[in-house]
């Protein structure tokens, strides 16, 4: 029996539509699943542009893809936390649950994490093997289209929260669906002042519709200007990165207040250039995040 998936075959642009053929066979903590929804990453895109990172980082041949849901349908003879028929959303990073950090309870720095769609074949297939660890079961009875960006809402969970933004001054940079869920959590949190900063119009309405206070229109505004202005020459005390974009990180540390934070999620096509005397002597902390 075979399946499709879509797969990077060349070093170079684009995707292809492969046929694979299905193994069945399980690892005794393995389940197999049918994939019945994906959503689509920045990172799948830096993989379909072939840019500066990708080809850093990706050995084709490679099935992409790495949100997505699915229904259980085969399980192995060890497993007991999903049962054939549970609908099931995924953790993308495959860890090994033995090296230093994983024994530390972070995990989501492993010195073995494989990423599916990234180091192992992913989720743009109708068929994928999961560790069952990796995988939540639904229990609300949501439509499994919804629930493949339970692992985007996570980055952004992350993002958002590992810095004190409860009544604080909060920039968005890149208001993208990560950066929308973003404001989302901010303004659940209670954040005084969320800043969205993005340069496409439709991302910037809808910013302000999850409830951004300001919005602001990164290619027809001087950002650092307008964010000094409306924290009266303060800056913020967080900066959420969404965009990995580097003219837009500088413009951060430029703005981000003394002793402020910069919360960075987006990933960077090119290598980075910044003033770290103006990150040193402002007191900057910087956090990356990968989960």
């Amino acid at each position: 029996m075979t399946f499709k998936a879509y797969a990077k075959l060349e070093k170079k642009p684009g995707f292809t539509l492969i046929e694979k053929k299905i193994d069945s066979n399980l690892n005794p903590h393995e389940v197999l699943i049918k994939v019945l929804s994906v959503s689509l990453c920045g990172t799948d895109v830096h993989i379909y542009n072939w840019d500066n990172w990708a080809q850093k980082r990706i050995k084709p041949p490679l099935v992409i893809g790495h949100e997505f849901a699915g229904k259980v349908i085969k399980i192995g003879r060890d497993v007991t936390r999903v049962k054939v028929g549970d609908v099931v959303a995924s953790e993308t990073h495959i860890v090994c649950g033995k090296c230093e950090f994983c024994r530390k309870g972070m995990a989501h720095i492993c010195e073995n994490t494989k990423i599916i769609g990234v180091d192992v074949d992913g989720a743009f297939a109708e068929y994928i093997k999961m560790p069952e660890d990796n995988l939540f079961v639904d229990t609300s009875g949501m439509d499994p289209k919804y629930l493949s960006v339970l692992e985007p809402l996570g980055n952004a969970v992350h993002t958002v929260y590992h810095f004190e933004t409860k009544l604080k001054d909060v920039a968005v940079v890149g208001c993208g669906p990560i950066g929308l869920m973003g404001i989302d959590l901010l303004k659940a949190i209670g954040a005084k002042k969320i800043i969205a900063i993005e340069t496409i119009k439709q991302r910037l309405d809808l910013a302000k519709q999850l409830g951004a206070d300001v919005v602001i229109d990164a290619k027809n505004e001087d950002v650092v200007e307008r964010v000094l202005a409306e924290t009266d020459g303060r800056g913020v005390d967080v900066v959420c990165e969404f965009s990995g974009n580097e003219g837009a990180l500088r413009q951060a540390v430029s703005y981000v207040k003394k002793g402020g934070a910069i919360s960075l999620l987006g990933v960077f096509s090119e290598e980075v250039k910044l003033d770290l005397n103006e990150m040193i002597f402002k007191g900057i902390t910087a956090y990356g995040v990968t989960v």
